[in-house]
């Protein structure tokens, strides 16, 4: 069965989490966001992989070189990992007669929104994989923010693994709190809201401009580091 084949094999190439989403009912935000037609690719497979604890750990420490290194590596790896995934799940699929976008883990596809050309969250959200949590990052119950995501865009009609998650984070502000300019309001998530109601983007990305400026590395995540579902 080509759902169980597609899951497994993302799992020997070294992905954690293996999801698909029916993104059909999202149509109008996706195609809004970067002009993506669903018609066409009307599932989304999510592919995760876990960041390791003993980088994420040492954020708070980001502001000695060697932890901005490690860091930035580690994430400039792991986005390959993912891209180097999809890449391979996208031909293999095209082989099945069918089509694949591999969407890229990493990637800034408009700067005044300053957003992606497609929100791997929302797939990762719609495929039952976690909630997005008031830092507008997946969080997933078993590890928290701490996975980077990819996806792949098909026309495969591949069984739905879930649905999105009950949100958890409740009266929680640690990824509020900690952040540095203080970019999240503290709101919960709703799918009728537009991301400037819980996050302002700019001000992460001034706060990383700031330090390039400063000739550090752009590095930050505390966000991520002090998710409780992380720890």
């Amino acid at each position: 069965m080509l759902d169980e084949w597609l899951d497994e094999f993302s799992r020997n190439l070294g992905a954690d989490y293996y999801g698909v989403a029916d993104i059909t009912n999202a149509g109008d935000f996706i195609f809004q966001q970067g002009k993506i037609n669903v018609e066409q690719y009307p599932r989304a497979i999510s592919i995760g992989i876990l960041l390791l604890n003993t980088i994420v750990d040492d954020l708070p420490r980001r502001s000695e070189h060697s932890v901005a290194v490690n860091y930035h590596h580690t994430y400039n790896i792991v986005n390959l990992q993912l891209d180097l995934i999809a890449s391979r799940l996208a031909r293999s699929i095209q082989k099945q007669g069918y089509t694949a976008l591999p969407v890229p883990a990493s990637e800034r596809y408009d700067d005044e929104m300053i957003c992606a050309v497609f929100s791997h969250k929302l797939a990762a959200n719609l495929a039952g994989l976690g909630w997005i949590g008031k830092s507008c990052l997946l969080i997933t119950p078993e590890n928290g923010p701490r996975v980077r995501w990819t996806t792949i865009l098909t026309n495969v009609p591949l069984t739905p693994t879930g649905k999105p998650m009950k949100n958890l984070c409740g009266d929680c502000r640690k990824c509020v709190d900690i952040c540095p300019v203080k970019a999240f309001t503290g709101s919960n998530f709703k799918e009728d809201e537009d991301r400037d109601v819980r996050y302002d983007a700019r001000k992460c990305e001034l706060y990383l401009e700031n330090l390039e400026k400063q000739e550090k590395l752009p590095v930050c995540g505390l966000c991520i580091y002090n998710c409780p579902f992380g720890k």
